[in-house]
């Protein structure tokens, strides 16, 4: 197969390099964020948490940026049109989670009294927020939700790579690896 060939089958370097990035910092970060009460006890969690989180925001508006431009190889052609339609849905899903996961912790955290900082080196402004019961409540749960939302969508996917490798034995982990 040539260099071409082989490179319309497999996602772009920098696609490739932002998913797994990315998936090494979401993963961690979600074990952080539902974990937080025992690992907190060990080290402090949640500013390491938090300029995690704006790292997946940061990036997940890069990757889509470099999604709309570079559009992904083709599935492969055995592929029943339900399982395409699932791809697809789950894709939207993870672009919309990847942005609004971090943005709900970013909005629960800026009526707060503690500081939000990338990692030490620097300040990450708040927004406005006035701290009352509704905004505090409802950004904790909001972000809560998503964020369990996130993790079963991270599962699903990491299974349904697994059975397209492992069991159907197709070229849909191949794309990404």
């Amino acid at each position: 197969m040539s260099i071409t060939a082989e490179t319309s089958l497999r996602y772009h370097g920098v696609a490739r390099a932002l998913h797994w990035i990315m998936a090494i910092l979401i993963i961690g970060n979600l074990v952080g964020g539902i974990f937080h009460d025992g690992l907190g006890k060990m080290f402090p969690v949640m500013p390491l948490h938090k300029a995690t989180g704006i790292t997946i925001l940061a990036l997940a508006l890069a990757r889509l940026g470099w999604r709309l431009t570079h559009p992904a190889p083709a599935l492969p052609a055995e592929m029943p049109g339900w399982e395409r339609l699932v791809a697809k849905v789950t894709h939207i899903a993870f672009y919309a989670l990847m942005v609004l996961v971090p943005l709900s912790g970013w909005i629960m955290v800026s009526p707060g009294d503690r500081p939000l900082n990338w990692f030490g080196l620097f300040p990450i402004p708040k927004f406005g927020l006035a701290k009352t019961d509704a905004i505090v409540g409802i950004s904790h749960e909001g972000h809560e939700i998503l964020g369990l939302a996130f993790a079963a969508l991270v599962i699903l996917h990491i299974v349904a790579a697994l059975r397209h490798h492992f069991i159907l034995r197709d070229t849909v982990l191949r794309r990404m690896a």
